[in-house]
This record gives C-alpha cells, structure tokens and sequence, in this order.
C-alpha cells in the first residue's frame, strides 16, 4: 500500500536532471516564470490558429491562475487580426460567498474580474469572439455546463494550473474526486492560506472566500489535450512538491492532479520550481 509520505520524500530527493530523464517530454522546462507566462500565450494562440486554419471550432478550458499569459495573448491576437469567432472558452472557476453568489466581477478577488481586465476587455471587438461561447461557472449556469460542453463538441484542451494540494481548478481532494462534475465546492484551508498568502490582502484569513463553483475532474480529464503550467510564482516554493507529484506521485484522491497520467497531458514549469528544496523533511 502506497505511503504518501514516504513517497514525497523519494520523489524530493531526485535532481532536476533526474526528473527530466524520467519525465522525458511529459515535461517542459522554460528558464523563468516570464518565459512560462510567453510560451503559455504562444501554446494558446497555436491552438487558435490550428483550428482556424483547419475549419474547426476550438473548444478551451482556462484558468485565472496562471494570468500572466492573457495581456500577451490578447496583443498577439490584436496585432495579427486573429479571428476569435471559432472560440469556446470556459473559465475553470469562481469564488462564491456563503450564500452561493459569486464575487462581483468588481470585487479584486474575481475570477471574471482579472479575466476581463486582463484579456477579454483587450481584445479588439473586430477578433468577433461571441460573448455566447464564454462561460464563467456561476450559481445560474453551473448544472449546466457539462451540457453545453457537450453539446459544442467537447473539450479540445485544458490549460490549467495546480493547487498546492493537487487541486486542478477547484477540485479539492475529497474520496470520488476524479469522477466530480461542476459543481459548487468548499475549499480547504491549505488552498485558502496559500491563496490568501498570494492575493495581497494581508493574511485576511477571515473574509477569504472559502466556496467556489467549479468545472469537475470529469469535465478536465474529458479534454483531448491536458497542459499544466506549475510555477511557484514568488518567493516561497510551494509548487516544488506537487510538480513531482503530478509527474510521478501515485494517482490518489488526496492529490487529485494525479488522475491526469492515463490522459494525453504535458507539464510546464520552470527552473526554479524543478530545483530540489534545501531541506527534505
């Protein structure tokens, strides 16, 4: 039987040479968090372009977290006129407050918020994407999005990041978690303290959402094509352990990125979230 624990250990103790080997082209590396950010904006806009020139529509999980590919992705997309009308986006999640209403797009927390600031807001209107075929999870629309995930054919890819916990999107670890729907979440205290360490409020533990609505592990692991963008992102290295394990860990609910490994996915991190931390503990 499988000991988390002892497994992170192992898996912490090998070099990054030795994660590459084993990862082989399971995964990317890319010098720094600027250059991810750039190659998740390029690996976006070719998933654009590839279906535009083969007559295809293009049906795309996104997330707000990453975000520092949108505003290079929406100057791409406007200095090559690039038709987005062939486009389906839906956004991987969204806060909710206790009573199941979302943030207010307004509201610095939003996920539509930094969404519109950042790109859809950027995009010149003659790119046509259709306000119809973007979805943000909301109390009104989330039973259903698998429906009309369908019903546009599918997903093409999904973009996403990782929780510290291994939570893609919100699906938080909890027994069935690979076989979720979207739905409506709580989240656990390891992803609210770490969010609310990165969010620039001041540690507001207290009025920190702790509900989302989210797309489930179903509507994820469905996609034809699954990228993972894993990048501490600061100064603290909280991604190091859950890159090692969505590349290797054993697949378990307690780790819910684990699932991806029977579907067709790549990793992308960068070199600083590859390095072995300075204490195995």
């Amino acid at each position: 039987m499988m000991n988390r624990k002892i497994e992170i250990r192992e898996l912490l103790t090998l070099s990054p040479a030795e994660v590459r080997q084993r990862a082989g082209q399971r995964l990317i590396v890319c010098h720094d968090v600027d250059d991810l950010h750039q190659r998740m904006a390029e690996d976006i806009l070719d998933d654009i372009l590839a279906a535009q020139h083969s007559g295809q529509p293009l049906r795309l999980i996104l997330p707000v977290g990453p975000i520092g590919q949108y505003v290079r992705l929406a100057r791409m997309i406007n200095e090559q006129d690039i038709s987005l009308a062939h486009c389906w986006f839906f956004f991987m999640d969204e806060y909710c407050d206790e009573q199941g209403n979302i943030l207010s797009p307004q509201h610095p927390l939003s996920f539509q918020g930094v969404a519109n600031q950042l790109f859809l807001r950027r995009l010149d209107p003659e790119c046509d994407l259709k306000p119809e075929q973007v979805f943000f999870p909301n109390e009104d629309n989330f039973h259903q999005l698998p429906e009309i995930i369908q019903q546009a054919g599918g997903i093409d890819v999904c973009y996403g990041g990782i929780g510290i916990h291994g939570h893609v999107a919100f699906n938080e670890p909890e027994p069935g978690i690979k076989t979720s729907r979207t739905r409506r979440v709580k989240l656990n205290d390891f992803t609210v303290t770490i969010n609310a360490i990165r969010a620039q409020v001041g540690g507001n533990l207290e009025n920190f959402p702790r509900e989302a609505y989210t797309l489930g592990m179903t509507e994820i692991l469905s996609a034809q094509h699954i990228r993972l963008y894993c990048r501490n992102g600061s100064e603290y290295d909280w991604a190091n352990t859950v890159l090692r394990l969505a590349l290797f860990g054993t697949p378990g609910d307690d780790y819910p990125v684990t699932y991806i490994r029977d579907r067709n996915y790549v990793i992308i991190t960068d070199e600083t979230t590859l390095r072995s931390p300075n204490y195995v503990i």
